[in-house]
């Protein structure tokens, strides 16, 4: 493999990482600028369907069908969280929702070690993707190139969501001026609880797309949560567009840095996210 031919393999390696970051990065997006919760359990959302994700596949002996039903057992996990725990806390003080939803990452981490045990799980890469695809001058898994495709179809399909629905102008207006849209007889409360569910589905999403890829542990949660945050935070918090950028960023410099510095990849990235904190607090495309 040539030197250009390396790059170019690793570049598309970034955009995948990347995009599943954003994946992540969106439902937390949404949640932060929705209902202002910084949610610590997102993380537990991704492993939780990564692990539902394996159980299905190997019921169902169909990995497509596990990623329709996947999503929607996790927004429903999420709206379930929603109405029981979160909506006791709003308005209150954010210390609290920090730590109701740290326990609740911490509940759900316990469970699936529970239930799935501590060792590691993995499902194959469906039939129809193995092999590697001719990308002119390189090769490429083609379980990856699908990934690029898929997760790019839906996150351009929640942010047109996001921008020419109704149920997304009552998104972003809820976000900016909560009494108003209450006063236009809009029952916010509902919104919420989709909008978490949304949110939770996502990341539910982004763990079965990951595991035949990178397999799934009980702990796989805490470390996407990490740099999920490091996302929103560089690209802008409660902004979609910023997540997407973020996103893209983390995932194609953490890439290529293995190619130089393999150690120092994490390091470049929370160097970064120092210095956009130090220079523009409100990240690259935030607006608070």
């Amino acid at each position: 493999m040539t030197f250009a031919s390396l790059l170019a393999a690793q570049f598309f390696n970034g955009l995948v990482i990347g995009l599943i970051y954003i994946l992540i990065a969106i439902g937390l997006s949404i949640i932060f600028g929705m209902l202002n919760i910084v949610n610590f359990a997102h993380g537990a959302f991704y492993a939780f369907g990564a692990y539902i994700g394996y159980t299905l596949a190997l019921l169902l002996n169909n990995f497509w069908l596990a990623l329709v039903f996947v999503p929607l057992a996790v927004g429903l996990l999420g709206i379930g969280i929603e109405v029981f725990f979160l909506r006791r806390m709003y308005g209150g003080e954010q210390v609290y929702q920090i730590l109701l939803t740290f326990g609740l990452a911490l509940i759900i981490q316990e469970i699936i070690i529970v239930i799935w045990g501590p060792v590691g799980k993995s499902i194959a890469t469906p039939e129809s993707l193995t092999g590697v695809a001719n990308l002119w001058f390189f090769l490429f898994p083609k379980y990856r190139l699908f990934l690029i495709i898929f997760i790019g179809s839906v996150i351009v399909g929640a942010i047109i969501f996001i921008a020419k629905t109704r149920f997304g102008a009552i998104i972003r207006a809820g976000t900016e001026h909560a009494d108003m849209v209450n006063c236009l007889g809009i029952d916010l409360s509902k919104v919420f609880t989709a909008a978490f569910g949304v949110g939770a589905g996502l990341a539910g999403l982004a763990g079965i797309l990951a595991i035949p890829m990178r397999g799934a542990t009980p702990l796989m949660g805490d470390s996407i949560l990490v740099l999920s945050f490091v996302v929103i935070v560089i690209g802008g918090m409660g902004s979609l567009k910023g997540a997407v950028l973020g996103g893209l960023i983390i995932g194609i410099v953490q890439s290529m840095m293995t190619i130089v510095w393999p150690a120092g990849s994490n390091i470049m990235i929370f160097a970064a996210m120092a210095f956009i904190i130090l220079t523009k607090p409100q990240g690259l495309m935030g607006i608070r």
